[in-house]
């Protein structure tokens, strides 16, 4: 509606319109394909005028990521009072909660997960001490409820929980608000009901994983890009880093992959070599027509590859943004069936469930075993494998 002077009227909000418009574009294209100008072209306004509101692009992102953080802690703050016990009904509701608005706001965990290491350090810094803060609170609580958890543990307990509902960034499927709410509670609750394993100093926690003395250059060029891709992200390494981290000359790298992409793309073909073969081996080794235990062996299975090199940690969370369009649909096929062995195993075990439910319950499983490896404090952990386990069987219902 224009003013008595014909001049169009801000929105009272430009602000989180920007942010709003800045964050659709940030998954269609990721945080590197968008520029000022192309949010500011997206919003009908000038590249000038996104300044008034924002210092730079990390802003936007930074404001984005820390608006639904601030959600969050809301939510958290209106339920639980750190002063007395909660009800377990307060808890539900605050489980409730969170659920719904991951629901409603699934694209910022999206943003959180593939694009969150583009913020400034401070950025960085601060979303994680809030979050660190609201996940004490969490663990707070928990060990009020169950005082037999030590701290570490009901932390553990907490991240798992934030990992069940950021579950939702990783995948499309859909249900009804309510449904999806429901069932994100429910497996939040298996999550803080679950009983963790004791420690088993007899056996070594993570078994070391089978190495070639004196691999190619080939397959060391993709095991130094994992590593380097998992902690700088994939924009901020080049392949003159990749060779020099694998003792090869920059111009080297070429014969081997014609890009950074063409790099990725071999990454995420091994990767699912990997676990399609362990999860073969895991269901041929279960006794026949016994789904529930071919499950259990499927869930061992990937925690046991997870933990072991590190390129599934970017292979199978992997921002498809920079991968080529025609590496895409095999990788996606790959990842698709991998899952779908899951979801038939479910089904089995489940008679009942409804297709989609077991698809966000099978993401809800992945995602815990993803987040918490690549989450520090838990990958320390010395017995995180038999935990993951556990916390997958738990939210699987087949422990």
């Amino acid at each position: 509606m224009d003013d008595m002077n014909g001049r169009n009227k801000r929105p009272r909000d430009r602000r989180s319109q920007l942010a709003t418009i800045a964050s659709e574009l940030f998954q269609q294209r990721g945080y590197h394909g968008v520029s000022i100008n192309d949010i500011a072209a997206a919003a009908g306004v000038t590249g000038p005028a996104i300044y008034r509101h924002f210092a730079d692009k990390q802003a936007v992102l930074a404001h984005v990521l820390l608006s639904g953080l601030r959600d969050m802690e809301v939510a958290t703050e209106a339920a639980l009072d750190p002063a007395r016990s909660s009800t377990p009904e307060e808890i539900r509701e605050l489980l409730t909660g969170l659920a719904a608005r991951s629901v409603e706001r699934r694209d910022t965990a999206a943003l959180w997960r593939w694009e969150g290491r583009h913020l400034a350090a401070e950025a960085q810094q601060r979303i994680r001490r809030r979050s660190t803060a609201m996940l004490s609170a969490w663990a707070t609580v928990l060990r009020r409820k169950r005082p037999e958890l030590s701290e570490e543990d009901a932390e553990l307990l907490c991240w798992a929980t934030l990992s069940v509902f950021g579950s939702v960034s990783v995948h499309r499927v859909t249900l009804s608000k309510r449904r999806f709410t429901e069932l994100l509670t429910s497996l939040a609750l298996r999550v803080l009901h679950a009983d963790l394993p004791e420690p088993d100093d007899d056996e070594p926690a993570t078994p070391p994983a089978l190495t070639l003395e004196q691999p190619s250059r080939r397959e060391r060029l993709l095991t130094e890009a994992a590593e380097l891709f998992r902690k700088h992200g994939f924009a901020a390494v080049s392949m003159e880093d990749i060779g020099k981290a694998a003792g090869i000359a920059g111009p080297s790298v070429y014969r081997h992959f014609s890009s950074k992409s063409s790099l990725l793309a071999a990454i995420g073909r091994r990767a699912g070599d990997r676990v399609m073969v362990a999860a073969d081996h895991a269901l041929r080794t279960s006794a026949p027509r016994d789904e529930r235990e071919a499950l259990r062996r499927l869930a061992e299975s990937y925690v046991r590859t997870l933990t072991g090199p590190p390129e599934l940690l970017v292979a199978f969370s992997v921002d498809h943004v920079h991968i080529d369009e025609k590496d895409r649909p095999e990788l996606l096929r790959i990842q698709r069936d991998y899952v779908a062995q899951w979801v038939r195993l479910l089904e089995a075990v489940h008679p009942g469930l409804e297709t989609r439910e077991a698809k966000i319950i099978t993401h809800a499983a992945l995602t815990i075993a993803n987040d918490l490896t690549r989450t520090r404090r838990m990958a320390a952990r010395s017995h995180l494998a038999a935990e993951l386990t556990t916390l997958l069987h738990a939210v699987l219902d087949i422990a």
